[in-house]
């Protein structure tokens, strides 16, 4: 808890496991929104192999394509993790401790999800027009995540975080 300069106490006023309680939902919530997403595109990742079209992919179509479905999972997995922690570690009073290492995984999941939406990106572009701007193209929107899902919530933190 915050205290400011004129000694006001400043902040949520909750033991540790309620905070751990609270931080754990908030967490699950963010977890729901980014793996509904990633569900959804590695089933249709899944797909594409068996799709005709497939056969008919440059060497390096299908490098990037088993590149991608191989982040995908690694995606799922990484997001999938705080739900396993915590059901594995229910009712064994470490939940502070849990909450940390499902962020961890969160984060983790996040980072691999950027590299999951790069690559699937980069093969449809490719796919679907051959042009030199293709690249130009995926590293715009690369900027565009890392400034939604990293820049701007560090400077937010960094500007409105009490010390």
């Amino acid at each position: 808890m915050a205290v400011t300069g004129d000694g006001e106490r400043r902040g949520r006023h909750e033991t540790e496991e309620e905070r751990a309680d609270r931080r754990w939902v908030e967490l699950i919530q963010e977890v729901r929104v980014a793996q509904t997403g990633v569900q959804i595109l590695f089933g249709f990742l899944l797909t594409v192999v068996f799709q005709s079209k497939y056969d008919h992919l440059s060497h390096t179509d299908q490098m990037i394509y088993i590149v991608t479905v191989v982040l995908g999972a690694a995606t799922t997995g990484a997001l999938t993790g705080p739900v396993s922690l915590h059901r594995l570690v229910s009712g064994r009073r470490v939940k502070p401790q849990a909450v940390v290492w499902a962020s961890r995984l969160t984060f983790v999941g996040l980072v691999l999800l950027l590299a999951t939406m790069t690559s699937s990106l980069l093969l449809i572009l490719r796919v679907a027009t051959h042009e030199g701007f293709v690249s130009w193209l995926v590293a715009a929107v690369v900027l565009w995540y890392l400034l939604c899902w990293f820049a701007l919530p560090l400077w937010a933190r960094r500007r409105h975080s009490t010390h």
